[in-house]
């Protein structure tokens, strides 16, 4: 017994020198990433120095990089020595490992599995824990830089060690040629389409128009949302409505040709719907207030105002997208839940909430109606 002691207490103490020496003074409380800079602009495929500023940090075993698109998923952080098969680079996080199946419509499965370091730094780095940074080359429009601290054998798991910063990247290869990746004409419904839109079946739903720019670099980029720098118009809005960031909203059947624009350059889709003609006013979802919370406490997000102005039931989707990764609770239920991790000093984590219509079917309650845009709620978590 006194064996076991002798060795758990020093392991104790070393835990304990460690919560000290965050809590000693402001300046220990420090991990901001101070290079690049915040809103700063930078190029798409070229090579940077990332730098943290660690105050008086201690005992740090390592720092992953990550870089994420504005509104995408955050995912369960991998290294590329965790993942088989793998090769290191830059590409996106939340675009580089995707589960098989459709991801063309709001509700798709062909969501990434994990999120893959595009840097692993540690002490004897230069900076140390910071490095040279590639920029993704698919990379364009706003981006999320996110840096995530780890501690050696778990040590102090549950601190919340990371920051997350917003950046513009910009291809310097001139844009040559917008391009839809779908057959086309894009047919929706009973007259025929192809199986990336085969959960199509009702009006008031949205899709993720594919749209994306070949570059004079011979990079093919997507270029759907609106910080890429595209524009949308459609020709007959009672069958196709034009919503923010090249999401499509089916509200009628018939044509309509949706044309895109996007650094002087034009092209144009022509979509035919035909679906049952049923009047559908889309659900809103309602993600509830903003909250600021301490560590260690439960958080419960809160989509109970989200409504049908039909009655109809709803089908819930949360998903983070800001801040490390935590273990969100009950996703497809309207309260989504996690534990606040303990935070040295305030960090933002946000959230995304999309409701569709649902119903109750043989194989319990499906979705299968109209959606809503999505709704974001902020967690700020402090000391």
């Amino acid at each position: 017994m006194a064996l076991a002691d002798s060795t758990i207490m020093p392991r104790i103490l070393r835990m304990a020198l460690g919560v000290i020496i965050f809590c000693s003074a402001d300046q220990a409380l420090a991990f901001n990433i101070i290079a690049p800079a915040e809103n700063s602009t930078l190029k798409a495929g070229e090579t940077i120095t990332v730098k943290l500023d660690l105050g008086l940090h201690a005992g740090l075993e390592k720092v992953r990089y990550f870089w994420y698109t504005e509104h995408g998923d955050t995912l369960v952080e991998q290294e590329e020595s965790e993942t088989t098969g793998t090769t290191p680079g830059s590409k996106i996080a939340d675009e580089k490992y995707f589960q098989k199946g459709s991801a063309s419509t709001l509700w798709g499965t062909g969501h990434p599995v994990v999120a893959v370091a595009a840097l692993v730094s540690t002490e004897q780095d230069h900076p140390p824990f910071g490095g040279q940074l590639p920029v993704p080359k698919e990379a364009i429009g706003t981006m999320r830089l996110l840096a995530v601290g780890k501690y050696p054998g778990g040590r102090l798991e549950g601190l919340a060690v990371f920051d997350e910063i917003l950046v513009r990247v910009e291809p310097e290869a001139e844009l040559i040629t917008i391009e839809f990746e779908t057959e086309k004409p894009l047919h929706l419904g009973r007259g025929g389409q192809t199986a990336a839109y085969d959960k199509v079946n009702a009006l008031g739903q949205i899709i993720e128009l594919p749209v994306v720019g070949v570059f004079a670099d011979g990079v093919v980029r997507s270029i759907r949302p609106s910080s890429a720098g595209s524009t949308y118009q459609s020709s007959d809005e009672k069958v196709m409505k034009i919503l923010p960031d090249g999401m499509l909203r089916m509200v009628g059947n018939g044509r309509a040709s949706i044309t895109v624009t996007n650094r002087g350059k034009q092209a144009s889709l022509d979509v035919e719907v035909e679906l049952q003609e049923d009047p559908n006013l889309p659900p809103i979802a309602d993600a509830g207030k903003n909250q600021t919370v301490r560590g260690g406490r439960r958080v419960v997000l809160n989509g109970l105002n989200s409504r049908d102005p039909e009655g109809g039931a709803l089908f819930y989707a949360w998903s983070q997208v800001r801040g490390s990764k935590v273990a969100l609770l009950d996703v497809n239920m309207a309260k989504a839940s996690f534990l606040a991790p303990d935070a040295f000093e305030r960090r933002l984590f946000r959230f995304k909430l999309r409701v569709t219509e649902g119903g109750y079917a043989r194989e319990g309650f499906v979705k299968g109606g109209a959606d809503s845009l999505p709704a974001y709620v902020d967690v700020v978590v402090e000391p």
